[in-house]
């Protein structure tokens, strides 16, 4: 497969951002990149997909950048581009929730690595492994010990933790982690003093111990429709080597 697709994303604080989004445009413009960059006053998301050498290219631009020289990509491949276009856009949040006072870009939750959720589940630990994602996405796949919290938005988030359990740790879980960065915090913030989440979210899962625990596949935010837990992507196939896109529309979107 011949398509490498890169997903990342950054919380640091930006001022500039007409400037960065022209620049980002033109960049990705000259590499043939198709997909989205929101920018705003809290950081980078990023979702793109492009020849390998392009998207590389572009890893390399991005990370010669002092604001995103540590940022962390979860890369997979797939035989065509699953974007029709490209869109740079600035937006208030990169993920929204609506509460300006949770500041990723300033505090962070500790985070656990693949590895170590999956010794975890191994040994049957007593922990909340809570998945922060839509009823649509929990439906193509989560882990087999997951809450689920049955919200149609992120920004609904707030609003369903009262019935989480305080007296044992809470591990968090999304498609790439952007939504447990806000999510911890305002936990925290709200008195819950164990919360960890999963570092890089499934797809850094799916590409670090695979299936393990695991059930179904992980629904992305692009006319992949979904991945596997070996990384593959889920199109609809039609006559010969076509591809019949399926259409997703949805109130909210992240990774």
């Amino acid at each position: 497969m011949d398509i490498l697709n890169i997903a990342g994303y950054k919380f640091v604080t930006l001022d500039n951002l007409s400037q960065l989004r022209l620049y980002f445009l033109e960049k990705c413009e000259g590499l043939n990149l198709k997909g989205t960059i929101l920018v705003s006053p809290e950081g980078i998301n990023i979702a793109l997909a492009g020849s390998t050498a392009d998207a590389m290219a572009f890893k390399a631009i991005l990370i010669s950048h002092v604001h995103f020289s540590d940022i962390f990509f979860k890369d997979s491949y797939s035989r065509v581009i699953p974007f029709k276009r490209l869109k740079v856009k600035i937006k208030k949040e990169i993920i929204t929730l609506r509460k300006p006072h949770i500041r990723p870009d300033q505090q962070r939750v500790p985070s656990i690595s693949p590895e170590q959720l999956k010794q975890w589940l191994d040994e049957k630990c007593n922990i909340t492994l809570l998945d922060t994602r839509n009823p649509y996405e929990v439906e193509l796949g989560t882990f087999r010990r997951a809450t689920h919290l049955d919200i149609e938005d992120f920004s609904e988030f707030p609003m369903v933790i009262r019935e989480l359990p305080r007296h044992k740790p809470i591990v968090m879980f999304c498609t790439g982690g952007v939504r447990c960065e806000k999510a911890g915090l305002y936990l925290l913030n709200k008195g819950f003093s164990d919360v960890y989440q999963l570092e890089g979210g499934i797809l850094n899962y799916f590409s670090r111990v695979g299936a393990a625990h695991y059930i179904g596949n992980c629904f992305v935010f692009d006319e992949r429709v979904a991945v596997t837990p070996d990384l593959e992507p889920i199109f609809l196939q039609t006559k010969g080597n076509n591809y019949e896109f399926r259409a997703i529309t949805h109130r909210s979107s992240g990774t």
